[in-house]
Parts: structure tokens; sequence; C-alpha cells
């Protein structure tokens, strides 16, 4: 057996049930290292959106034919071996960070204060989300969404649990650390998972909002819940990280079930014609300007009416 050949169907073994080593597990913003949860563990996550991983047996199986398979090689590929021992593994996929609930220490007064507006109990819709989410409240500024905010949804009483920079991760912690309870809101809009590109693969980020889906459903049982699609960021269509985008949207818009979930993908009102982020839509191609938060409050506001229960506001 030639050394190539070996490479060659080593390689085949790697697409199936090789994955590369975990990679460590980034500092929390603030400094120190991320909060946890006693005992914390992966989350659970929907089927729908579930990354494919080998058994046990699977892993066993595969290691006991690689042993035969390098045993039979030539004489220059097992030495070759010897002398680099890690050039040919079977590894288990790594584990997800995006489904394990963790917190950033930065985040800790903001999550606190979410705890206090939970526990008032007449919060009755809920916004989800990162920074794109939180910057609802900014009264001014290149990202004023609170002049918005009071034109379309000044009718409900919104709890804004936005945590700028946060995770799918994130997320997980705030609702198990006490977020998802003590209120009962009709409707959620859900959008997370754009800080998860920095250190997460697209089907991991699918994963990690697949778990807070599944969180939200357990906390507030009664509740409808409009998923957004991640939106576009990059201010050229070609930005590779627009891929990744589509990739995580097109796993997660199979959460939908015509019932309890509602999957609505917005990103291509924040576009132009050439597939490029104006500049007054969102000043660094990631947060949406005032006219950016217009374009996401008139995309959302006939289906959160409809899970309200209320008349779709007349806004000039």
């Amino acid at each position: 057996m030639t050394f190539r050949k070996l490479l060659s169907t080593s390689f085949f073994l790697a697409l199936i049930l090789v994955g590369v080593a975990t990679d460590a597990i980034s500092q929390g913003r603030g400094g120190g290292p991320p909060l946890t949860l006693p005992g914390a563990a992966p989350m659970a996550v929907p089927p729908a959106v579930a990354i494919p991983r080998p058994t046990a047996a699977e892993l066993d199986a595969a290691q006991r034919a690689l042993v035969k398979f390098v045993a039979s090689a030539d004489a220059p590929t097992r030495t070759t071996l010897q002398k680099y021992p890690d050039l040919l593994t079977i590894r288990p996929l790594r584990a997800n960070t995006a489904i394990v609930p963790s917190l950033a220490q930065g985040f800790v007064a903001k999550h606190q204060q979410n705890l206090q507006v939970a526990k008032q109990g007449d919060s009755n819709i809920l916004f989800m989300g990162d920074s794109i989410t939180d910057f609802w409240r900014n009264a001014d500024g290149g990202f004023a969404g609170k002049p918005v905010m009071d034109k379309y949804f000044g009718q409900w009483k919104v709890a804004n649990f936005g945590i700028a920079g946060d995770t799918t991760e994130g997320v997980l912690y705030r609702l198990l650390d006490g977020e998802g309870k003590g209120f009962t809101p009709k409707a959620i809009m859900l959008m997370i998972g754009t800080n998860n590109t920095a250190r997460n693969t697209a089907a991991e980020i699918a994963e990690g909002i697949g778990a807070v889906v599944l969180q939200l459903q357990k906390d507030f049982p009664s509740a409808k819940i409009l998923l957004l699609g991640v939106f576009p960021r990059g201010r050229m269509a070609n930005d590779p990280l627009r891929t990744t985008i589509a990739e995580i949207n097109k796993t997660i818009s199979k959460l939908h079930d015509g019932n309890r979930v509602q999957y609505l993908d917005i990103g291509a009102g924040f576009l132009d014609a050439e597939g490029n982020i104006p500049q007054d839509v969102m000043s660094d191609a990631l947060h949406p300007s005032t006219k950016g938060y217009e374009i996401w409050a008139k995309a959302v506001i006939q289906p959160l009416s409809a899970m309200m229960g209320t008349p779709v506001p007349a806004v000039p």
C-alpha cells in the first residue's frame, strides 16, 4: 500500500468521521473566563438542525479499521506514521460551544437588569438577541432604534433582552439563570448568532439557535416565536460571512412549524440591487441605523401583531 493511497483513503474517512481538535474556549468579554452554571452540559437540540455525529461504536469500528489499514501499509509509510503519530487519527467531532450555556463576565450587569424586568412580570412581548436587538433602546446616535421602537411597538410592553456582543450560549445561560421566568409573553422575536461566527461553524451556530428556540418553548409554553434569519453583514455581497450566514439560515428555516415557531428571513430588505449593504442602512455593515430599524420594523409588525392578537398599528 503506497503512502499516497493511504492519505487518499484517510481523507475520505476524515470526511465521514474525523473532526478537528476542539479549539480553546474564548475568554469572556470584560475579563476572565465566561460564567457557567453548576453541572452545565450541552443543551438539547431540535432534530431538524442537529449535526450528525458518529456513535461510540462507529468511532471504535473506524479506529479498528484504521489500525488494520495502517498495518497493511508499506514499510516507508509505516515509518512515516511512526515519526508523525498524529498524521492519521480518528477523532470525534469537536464539542459545540454554541450549545453549552455560558455568559461573558462583562454581560452580568445587563443580565441583572433583565432579571429585574422579568420579575416585574408585566412584559407581554420579548425581544431576545445581541447588540442588534439591544440597540432598539438607543434614543440617538448612529444606531438609534428607539424612535422606530416607539412608533411601531409602543402599544406593547416590550422586554428587550438584547445584550451587545452576546451569543447563543449566552442567551441559553441567561434563560436558565432567570430571564426565562417571571413573566408570560405572548410573542417572542429572536435574532441571535452573528457573534458566534468568530468561533463556530454555520452548523454549530444553527444548533445553538435551535437550542435557544427549544429553551424558549420550555420557558414560555404559550408564546409564539418569530425566529428571524441572521441578518447579512459585511459591506459587499461577496463577503465570506455572507456564505456562513446563508448556511445558518438555510438550516434554521427548518425550525418553522407553522404553529409555535414562524421563521422569517428579512435580510434582503437591508441590501441594494447588487446585494451590498448601503451605508445609510448599516454604517458599519453590521448594526442597523434608524433607517435600518425602520426596514426591520416594517417587515415584522404584521406577524408580531398577529401573534399578539392586536391590530396592525397605523404608522405614518
